[in-house]
């Protein structure tokens, strides 16, 4: 693969900045300027000038940073584009959450495509992961080892209604992120055919509001504040991690503790935090799915960040691409 890669987007500190539009992808930090590719918070952080993302993004960061009123937030759909200085910019589906995007820059015949976090795989709370050709392809490597191989979800939700089955008198506890995680686990749970209420946690409320109001069906859910404890015996209650070992859980009867992440692949992690019932479900494509995506792309060019770059570089430099290590700081995907 020939030619040179793209100069006019580049990592610094903060992020990755694209000189001819004066704006930046994802900054770690507040900035004039910010293309934002998905709600979490080491992609979407407060306080930037003017913010150019999804409609479904900007209702979380709202949400989550009480921005909604700001003039300088833009709303764009999958598909259109606006010129930003001397840059076309497009956002198109990633497949990770609600809104997610892969921002699509082209500048003087050239296009640049920055990935954000992204999965291949069904995801009924989202719209599926768009493939577009282009000279530089920046890629996240959450799970670039070949070590991840991420199972079908509906085998590991399987399993949770086995066990559901199995101890009927216990509450399964699913500790699960609550931006994304959380809403495709109800909403898988409902294709599978489970009907029954789902009982949550209150911090989930907010967010799940703003998945109804973007026409995502979570079936009936149920504040486990609000329920007493007797009734959620043989019940699915789905949480943030963090609630899994916390006296909070106190309120479920002999809670089943489960945990639903990519990481859950470790089994050391499943045991660091005590986990009964590890369910291998990720937001995030695996090993083989990031490979397929930079085949699919063809991108001649391609950038490695946040996660294990080098493992995904040499694999691509193997099959003739160019490809580097960018080594951004402040991106964390430890809780998904």
């Amino acid at each position: 693969m020939a030619g040179t890669a793209p100069t006019w987007l580049r990592p610094v500190p903060g992020g990755l900045y694209c000189a001819p539009g004066d704006f930046y992808v994802d900054p770690t930090r507040a900035v004039e300027r910010a293309v934002i590719t998905h709600g979490h918070a080491d992609h979407a952080r407060a306080g930037h000038g003017k913010v150019l993302a999804t409609a479904e993004t900007l209702a979380i960061m709202a949400a989550r940073y009480e921005e909604e009123d700001t003039p300088g937030r833009q709303a764009l759909a999958y598909g259109d584009a606006v010129t930003v200085g001397d840059v076309t910019v497009r956002l198109i589906p990633a497949g990770h959450v609600l809104g997610s995007a892969q921002a699509v820059l082209e500048h003087n015949g050239e296009r640049i495509i920055v990935s954000g976090d992204y999965k291949r795989r069904h995801d009924p709370t989202c719209a599926r992961f768009e493939v577009e050709p282009c000279d530089l392809f920046i890629t996240e490597a959450t799970f670039g080892l070949p070590v991840f191989k991420h199972p079908d979800d509906g085998e590991e939700l399987g399993k949770l209604l086995a066990s559901q089955a199995t101890f009927p008198e216990r509450a399964h506890l699913v500790g699960a992120y609550t931006l994304g995680k959380a809403q495709r686990i109800i909403v898988r749970l409902r294709e599978l055919g489970y009907d029954r209420p789902i009982y949550i946690h209150g911090v989930l409320e907010g967010i799940n509001r703003i998945y109804t109001r973007f026409g995502v069906d979570l079936g009936e859910l149920r504040l486990v504040m609000e329920t007493e404890k007797k009734e959620m015996a043989g019940e699915i209650v789905v949480a943030p991690p963090s609630t899994l070992n916390e006296r909070w859980s106190r309120r479920l009867p002999d809670p089943v503790t489960v945990f639903a992440s990519g990481w859950m692949r470790v089994r050391a992690r499943a045991r660091q935090r005590a986990v009964e019932l590890p369910l291998v479900i990720s937001d995030h494509a695996d090993w083989d799915e990031l490979n397929t995506t930079l085949d699919d792309v063809g991108a001649p060019h391609v950038w490695v960040t946040h996660g294990a770059e080098e493992a995904l570089v040499h694999a691509a430099t193997e099959r003739g691409f160019e490809a580097k290590a960018l080594a951004l700081v402040g991106y964390e995907d430890d809780a998904e």
